[in-house]
């Protein structure tokens, strides 16, 4: 690591060890009539309290829980779920929902006043696929099922759900639909949005579920007000999802720019071509040096595929376009070499999938690793991002104290993770030097620097990654008040004690 960066390295901490860690003492008695639903063991009630973020990492590194759930239910049916929801209501107990536990913006963590007693309601029982509709290519889904098992239940069926974030093999189908979660899948469904044709949720006040259609104008959805609602309405229990023919034919090419803005000009005319390809993720310099074996050039990764037909000639339109604003295709590799395009395209997949957990070790030796994403239109992308850009360099500088440029300099690179015929999905990745002790405090700088930038140029504070309690001070300056407003009058029909997720989405 320290080869790579310049920085990082000895000493390599330790983490702390789970009979180390101080735990505040539950203050909720575990109620022995519910036959073990609930639990007040250390592991359980550690393992829920923190999400993925790396100031999460860093935390429970240290051995650092400071809002730990006084008790874990974990229900094995919907009753069960109106069960935990009535006597956390008659306690006067908060309520988190909880699926993989994979959230990046606190959305997982209570943080409340020290009397508040807090419950983490794991949906991980629930996790059957538990109808399958072939004629109408839809499946009604249990909200506790990962994506491996979600996914070897459709294979059964010869389906797929296609839904691909990066916390795939962790994280849920609830957790997808109550942040909005976006896929590895460039264009068309890019977000569980896409995919959901209907929700069931349990609140404080009883069932809300919307009725499985192809469209409807019946005035505003009742599944779309449970997307993205991250908890504060209800538990989602499971939902009616749209699933296809698991796909047969793909193909992936690798284009090499001599810019990343002459490659952003490609995607742009791929993106409003109509062609669609399933991944059309661009890397800039320095992003494909780290990641994808580049030297010098920002790297388009394009892939097509389809269930029912050859996909070579919407490839070739697609490299076309590449061509004429300068990308020059990587040329396939001989069959079993590992080389050219396939080297590329794997590399990157492969770096792509074990980023999440090389952040532990990262944090043992002293590097800062985070990330941040938004979306823009295309016409104000250039200057967005050169602000942006910009503005991530000097607040890395300022935090770390590492030189702007040269050897052992905090880095910050960019790629697009989803492309709209109007605008890109920027996400960009910061590396620096960790102060050690206080790396919480130095990303929360950097963090908030970000931020402002985002809004201040027009961008969203967030394109697939949820508000949670780390994003809400700035989605409060993006949404309109109107629309708040409406929200907490939703919120105060259903859930009228404010017990389900207090801190997310509203102060």
């Amino acid at each position: 690591m320290t080869e790579r960066l310049g920085f990082g390295g000895p000493p390599v901490g330790e983490p702390v060890g789970l009979g180390e860690v101080e735990l505040r003492r539950p203050r909720l008695k575990t109620p022995e009539s519910f036959d073990g639903l609930f639990s007040d063991g250390r592991y359980e009630r550690i393992s829920h309290a923190l999400g993925k973020a790396y100031r999460d990492v860093v935390r429970g590194f240290r051995g650092e829980f400071p809002n730990p759930p006084d008790l874990v239910a974990s229900p094995g049916e919907e009753s069960e779920v109106e069960l935990v929801l009535a006597w956390c209501e008659e306690q006067g107990a908060a309520v988190v929902p909880f699926g993989g536990g994979t959230s990046v913006v606190g959305g997982v963590e209570a943080r409340l006043d020290e009397d508040a007693p807090v419950v983490t309601l794991d949906l991980r029982r629930l996790d059957r696929v538990l109808e399958v509709d072939p004629v109408s290519l839809a499946a009604r889904i249990q909200a506790g099922a990962t994506g491996p098992s979600l996914e070897r239940q459709l294979r059964e069926h010869g389906l797929t759900l296609r839904h691909f974030p990066q916390s795939f093999e962790y994280s849920t189908l609830g957790g997808w639909v109550a942040t909005r979660a976006g896929g590895h899948f460039a264009t068309l469904e890019t977000h569980i949005d896409d995919l959901v044709s209907s929700v069931r949720a349990i609140t404080p006040r009883g069932t809300w579920e919307s009725r499985r259609l192809p469209g409807s104008g019946a005035g505003p959805s009742p599944d779309r007000m449970l997307l993205g609602s991250e908890g504060i309405l209800g538990v989602i229990t499971e939902a009616w999802v749209r699933v296809r023919e698991r796909p047969r034919f793909k193909l992936s090419r690798a284009i090499g720019f001599g810019d990343f803005t002459a490659g952003a000009g490609a995607v742009r005319e791929i993106s409003q071509s109509g062609l669609h390809p399933s991944n059309c993720r661009l890397l800039d310099q320095l992003e494909a040096e780290m990641f994808a074996g580049g030297a010098g050039e920002a790297i388009l990764v394009l892939g097509f595929e389809a269930a029912g037909h050859e996909v070579g000639w919407p490839m070739e339109q697609a490299l076309e376009i590449a061509r004429a604003h300068g990308g020059e295709p990587k040329e396939p590799a001989a069959a079993g070499t590992g080389d050219g395009v396939e080297g590329v395209v794997e590399e990157w997949r492969s770096a792509f999938l074990q980023i999440p957990y090389l952040r532990d070790s990262m944090v043992a030796c002293g590097v800062l690793s985070e990330t941040f994403e938004t979306a823009i239109t295309w016409e104000r992308f250039e200057g967005f991002h050169t602000e942006v850009m910009e503005t991530a360099r000097r607040a890395l500088a300022e935090a770390s104290g590492a030189p702007r440029e040269g050897a052992g300099s905090a880095r910050v690179s960019c790629r697009f993770t989803h492309v709209y015929p109007d605008g890109p999905a920027p996400y960009y990745t910061v590396i620096a030097p960790a102060v050690r002790g206080g790396e919480v405090e130095q990303w929360d700088e950097v963090k908030v620097a970000v931020s402002e930038a985002l809004l201040a140029a027009g961008g969203t504070i967030t394109h697939h990654h949820a508000v949670g309690r780390d994003h809400r001070p700035f989605y409060e300056r993006q949404r309109p008040g109107a629309f708040a407003a409406a929200m907490r009058g939703a919120k105060s029909a259903v859930d009228p004690s404010g017990i389900m997720n207090p801190g997310v989405l509203f102060e």
